[in-house]
């Protein structure tokens, strides 16, 4: 085991980019219930830097750019769709965040279900191909673990 950083608290925070993040950021908000933290406007109009909270998870987001950090990410529609990663958010009514999700026009890519391993969730993407995976198995709690 190491534990040279033993007793160093982290957290884990996913960054996105989007073509219209500040579409997304009013998409996000809508359809999964993510909230308004910190929105940093850009030139133009649009949004520089977003930080959207989930209860006491967040996910920060800007525009696709030609920058150093910009080159090292691809958007999913660049791989006819893939991903090369993706978030699982914690929720308490997996039922309510789907019916909310799929109002707001979400692909469902895996259907609601109650998984084998304990806990109810989905997948689905976003309207730039993002994928969002969104389910009640909690494997912070004691007793979760499959």
């Amino acid at each position: 085991m190491h534990t040279a950083h033993a007793g160093l608290r982290c957290s884990a925070i996913p960054c996105l980019r989007y073509r219209e993040p500040a579409a997304m950021v009013d998409w996000l908000c809508g359809a999964f219930g993510f909230e308004r933290r910190l929105v940093v406007d850009g030139d133009g109009g649009g949004v520089a830097h977003a930080q959207l909270s989930f209860g006491n998870g967040m996910v920060m987001l800007g525009p696709v750019r030609d920058d150093a950090f910009g080159r090292l990410m691809a958007q999913p529609g660049e791989f006819r769709g893939r991903e090369t990663q993706c978030a699982y958010l914690i929720c308490d009514d997996p039922d309510a965040l789907h019916a909310g999700a799929v109002a707001a026009g979400a692909t469902v890519l895996m259907p609601l279900k109650d998984e084998d391993y304990g806990g109810r969730g989905f997948s689905c993407r976003d309207p730039e191909g993002h994928i969002w995976n969104f389910g009640s198995y909690d494997p912070w709690k004691e007793g979760d673990a499959p």
